[in-house]
């Protein structure tokens, strides 16, 4: 089973993770990544991230990046739970978490989907800074992350 959600609300870590073990013995792991809005960006203060999409076309890409990893790893869930609009410092953002068999095979999954999700997600994020809205660009370090993925 896997789950994609783009949302403006919040989600509850404890309650999605719960439910990535719920009635299956077989999990001996979960593993999550939770990204959160920082107060500072190359040098500014952010008061405010807010991310635009296109609907549907980013629940599809992200449906492909949780395939992708299904089809590399022996997962038996899989959740991405991403947040859209105006979020302030501390929020949290995204919500990628991966249940398997055993540890190795949820903590790659888990960091090939927040990888691939930097890079090929449909998402546009704008900050609110001091000196007025940036857009903000793509990191070659995501890139960089990326790349150690399509070596392998």
């Amino acid at each position: 089973m896997s789950a994609v959600r783009v949302q403006h609300e919040d989600f509850d870590l404890g309650q999605e993770l719960a439910r990535l073990r719920e009635g299956d013995p077989r999990v001996g792991a979960v593993v999550s990544f939770v990204g959160t809005v920082r107060d500072m960006n190359e040098g500014a203060n952010v008061s405010e991230l807010e991310l635009e999409h296109y609907p549907g076309m980013t629940e599809r890409a992200l449906e492909d990046i949780v395939e992708q990893a299904r089809a590399r790893w022996p997962l038996y869930k899989a959740l991405v739970v991403h947040r859209v609009g105006p979020m302030a410092p501390m929020e949290q953002i995204v919500l990628v978490a991966c249940s398997a068999a055993h540890r190795g095979e949820a903590f790659a999954a888990c960091e090939f989907i927040i990888d691939y999700l930097k890079t090929d997600a449909p998402f546009w994020k704008k900050e609110q800074t001091p000196e007025g809205a940036r857009w903000v660009d793509a990191r070659l370090s995501d890139d960089s992350a990326k790349a150690k993925w399509v070596a392998a």
